[in-house]
């Protein structure tokens, strides 16, 4: 009895160890993330990748409001009902006044189909309508209830030269949703450029950590080992303390770094909407991937796709519509027509029955005589915007151009000065750990170590620099002509809403 108590006992404690071994690891379990999974993280979770989307849809909508303009639109109007009761001061022939008690009720109901002349900017109708009247105080036997209505009829509203905003409409709309679409692949790709500014701030602050404990581990070492030197009378004294502060230096530098490194993570987690709190593991992005770009290529794929290209054409045709408009109201003439068929009748069925003709025709305008020159103004002003649009769109093509042609030449020598900073990267960590053992047995003097340490860590962070500037050249360069030159695709298809 008492041996399984102890073998109860001792599997009692290794299920407890075990326990604690996985909460352990589940508590140390820290995520890993490469660069491409952490710009797509940023890209699903982030703040203002959730405003870009958003904007996107509010965008979406405003197209289709305005789609609908040009459908028919069917119409139900009406007041049902209308009652009222009260005197009424009636003027009698002799002058004098009576007062007459009003008892009544009126409802109209109609129903009209209504479509937009796109061509024209005039509206086309057909509509259908019934009245109800009621007198509640008629004189015994005259009807109580009466009826009239409107059949069918055809109306036209139509303005003569004046300023056609559906006209205008069908040009700008389609201009300006097209350029919304490809703001959003833009403002996309500027989320990953900061995404990998943020990157690298944590990866180079990740970087100076690592750094900084292996140095602090190094110099602890060499400050042991110059101690049992200085007990020997090998190392004078005043090498010993510089070899201290050296420690103590190393200390305060792996301080730094962790504060850097804990700041850098709070600044990632949130823009990317991960828990405060986080801790992160990155994976440095040393695999380059490897793609020519040519120059007069990536400025033809920034014309083709960038917003910017679309806008241009959308502030021209904004400018033409302002001067159009500015004619348009120099004077105003408006047609109206109406054709159709109405009645009244004392019964509801009877007012469809040998109905009346129903015409109307009128032509309505307003020009304005003396104005003292407002016409001329507003028309000037209209054409000067005009040649302002037209010289800035211009100016702008040509900053866009040089912009394209700078981006693609400063990606092409961070390329190649990268390769030169990896190679250098290598050498000094070679150098170092020759130092390093030359200065155990005793062939190298703590000074030149020092030297070794330092271009070590000095050419361990030209080359993460290197790294940080290729990446954000990339992602510019795939913001500025929306493609990816890596799997040669568009990142924007124009078919697609």
């Amino acid at each position: 009895m008492k041996t399984k108590r102890i073998l109860f006992f001792k599997s009692f404690l290794i299920l407890f160890a075990l326990a604690g071994t996985f909460n352990f690891a589940k508590a140390q379990d820290v995520p890993t993330f490469t660069l491409k999974e952490l710009v797509q993280q940023a890209k699903d979770n982030s703040p203002v990748a959730l405003r870009a989307k958003t904007r996107r849809e509010n965008r979406y909508w405003r197209y289709r409001l305005f789609k609908s303009n040009y459908n028919p639109q069917l119409r139900l109007t009406g007041t049902i009902p209308q009652y009222y009761q009260e005197y009424n001061n009636i003027t009698q022939p002799d002058g004098s006044i009576e007062f007459i008690e009003v008892k009544q009720n009126l409802m109209d109901l109609g129903l009209g189909l209504e479509q937009v002349i796109g061509a024209t900017g005039g509206t086309i109708s057909v509509n259908t309508s019934t009245n109800r009247f009621d007198n509640f105080l008629s004189n015994p036997g005259d009807p109580q209830t009466r009826y009239s209505g409107v059949p069918i009829s055809v109306a036209l509203q139509q303005p003569i030269f004046a300023y056609n905003r559906f006209k205008w409409d069908k040009k700008i709309e389609p201009l300006l949703f097209e350029e919304s679409k490809r703001e959003y692949v833009k403002d996309m790709e500027e989320v990953s450029i900061y995404v990998t500014q943020l990157y690298f701030d944590y990866l180079t602050a990740q970087v100076n950590s690592e750094i900084a404990t292996t140095n602090l581990k190094n110099t602890e070492n060499i400050f042991a080992i110059e101690k049992k030197r200085n007990e020997l009378g090998v190392t004078p004294e005043d090498e010993l303390l510089q070899v201290e502060l050296q420690v103590l230096n190393a200390q305060q530098a792996m301080a730094e770094a962790q504060l850097s490194l804990e700041s850098a993570a709070f600044a990632m987690n949130s823009f990317i909407g991960l828990n405060q709190s986080s801790k992160l593991n990155l994976i440095s992005p040393v695999n380059i991937p490897d793609f020519e770009v040519d120059v007069d290529r990536a400025i033809e794929l920034a014309f083709r796709n960038r917003a910017e290209a679309v806008g241009f054409d959308r502030q021209k045709a904004e400018a033409e519509s302002e001067v159009a408009q500015a004619k348009g109201q120099r004077f105003q003439v408006q047609l109206n027509a109406r054709y159709g068929y109405n009645n009244a009748a004392f019964n509801f069925p009877d007012i469809y029955q040998n109905p009346n003709t129903q015409a109307l025709v009128s032509l309505g305008l307003s020009v304005p005589i003396l104005d003292w020159g407002r016409n001329k103004a507003r028309m000037s002003m209209a054409i000067a915007n005009q040649e302002l649009v037209n010289y800035t769109v211009e100016q702008d093509l040509t900053i866009f151009e040089q912009e394209i042609f700078t981006k693609v030449k400063n990606f092409l020598m961070i390329k190649e000065r990268l390769n030169v900073t990896k190679v250098s990267d290598d050498v000094a960590q070679r150098r170092y750990d020759i130092a390093l053992r030359r200065y155990q047995t005793g062939n190298v003097s703590i000074t030149n170590l020092t030297i070794a340490q330092n271009e070590k860590d000095s050419n361990k962070r030209a080359f993460y620099s290197s790294l940080r500037d290729f990446w954000v050249a990339y992602y510019e360069l795939r913001s500025l002509t929306l493609y990816d030159f890596e799997k040669e695709e568009l990142l924007y298809i124009p078919e697609l809403d």
